[in-house]
């Protein structure tokens, strides 16, 4: 039995995949608190004590994400755009598109049918269409950002969210709810901005079917909903969405066990 493990550290979640045989989900941890922070070493612990081995067992530990040259417990490190494309396409085969919308920055990834990357985009220089742009609306909102697919979806007129900006639109969503807006259809509008923002990004990168989301943001099923309608194609999801960077992280330690 050959372990290897994956940490994606992120700017807001530290997240671990443990590999049997490069295939296997042995174990898996999230700890909301990323670069910067005892997070890695909390998802790097957590990993192990659940998949009862030792660091000593661990045949090859890679890691990637924001905060990746940082974490002392690597053997090396890689790219998160390299991970997130062998970790979808790990996990399924048919992806050709990758939207990963992350804590600060919306990434798209364009694989071939090896699931090499040919292109992609990245938006890393404004909230808006990231998960901090959800995360400051849902505290104007008074609810949890896991609260906002389901508000979106019992939306009947979404509201229009016109702003750019971050700032702005914060401003624009307070001045709609004194208006008297109802919620759903605020929270609705919100998705469909992050949507209209990374829709344009991929569309650059040559969206291809299938397309795949990944990240945090992909928990949300009215952005997920409101992407499809702007892209005209169907975005799927995994139950493992946050965690495809580490496990593309373990698969390319495992391969790097392979070779010697």
């Amino acid at each position: 039995m050959i372990y290897t493990l994956g940490i994606d550290i992120g700017s807001t979640t530290s997240k671990c995949v443990l590999l049997e045989n490069g295939t296997a989900i042995a174990a898996k941890s999230l700890v909301v608190a990323g670069t910067g922070t005892d997070g890695p070493r909390q998802a790097f612990e957590a990993v192990l004590e659940q998949g009862g081995i030792s660091r000593e067992q661990v045949a090859y530990v890679m890691a990637t994400g924001y905060g990746r040259a940082t974490f002392s417990s690597m053997d090396s490190e890689m790219s998160e755009l390299s991970c997130h494309a062998k970790g979808m396409y790990a996990v399924a085969p048919g992806v050709r598109t990758i939207i990963d919308i992350g804590g600060q920055d919306a990434k798209v990834i364009r694989l071939n049918d090896q699931g090499r990357i040919l292109n992609f985009l990245m938006n890393d220089k404004c909230a808006a269409g990231t998960g901090r742009f959800l995360d400051v609306m849902a505290g104007i909102l008074q609810m949890d950002v896991d609260e906002l697919g389901g508000y979106a979806l019992q939306s009947k007129e979404p509201a229009r969210i016109s702003s750019t900006c971050t700032v702005f639109a914060e401003s624009e969503v307070i001045s709609q709810l004194s208006k008297g807006v109802h919620i759903p259809d605020l929270v609705a509008g919100i998705c469909n901005s992050v949507a209209s923002r990374v829709a344009a990004l991929a569309k650059r990168a040559d969206v291809r079917s299938d397309v795949y989301m990944t990240g945090g943001v992909a928990k949300n099923q009215g952005v997920r909903e409101a992407l499809a309608r702007e892209l005209g194609v169907p975005v799927l999801t995994t139950e493992d969405a946050q965690y495809m960077g580490a496990m593309g992280a373990a698969v390319a330690a495992f391969e790097k066990c392979q070779k010697g």
